[in-house]
């Protein structure tokens, strides 16, 4: 009888140590401690001269392309539209600054600060 109540005494011993060396032997993961991606030994790198990955190269250098041409021509286009759209404003201002004025342009200014000696 004296060897039952030491036997699980010893398990749960054993037991307790077991779980204080499994962190230190794998630790755990976490969002902090993603596990490490590691590449298959079976798979070869593929070649960087394929036709394949030559082809998606282009493609890809194509299309930046493509976006830089668009975005410069919606750049033309947003500014023909501001200054067709500015041009019968800026008229109206010129025809009163004219009639205000007398019709002659003002004199050039004189000086650093652009005033008359």
């Amino acid at each position: 009888m004296s060897i039952e109540p030491r036997f699980p005494a010893r398990i749960a011993a054993l037991m307790f140590a077991a779980m204080l060396a499994l962190p230190a032997a794998a630790p755990a993961q976490s969002a902090d401690n993603p596990p490490k991606a590691q590449r298959a030994n079976t798979l070869k790198t593929p070649p960087r001269d394929s036709k394949v990955l030559g082809g998606i190269e282009r493609g890809a250098d194509a299309t930046g392309r493509g976006i830089d041409r668009a975005g410069s021509a919606t750049e033309r286009g947003v500014n023909n539209v501001s200054e067709r759209a500015s041009q019968p404003v800026r008229r109206v201002g010129e025809a009163f600054g004219r009639k205000l004025g007398g019709g002659h342009a003002a004199p050039p200014p004189v000086g650093p600060q652009g005033s008359a000696p």
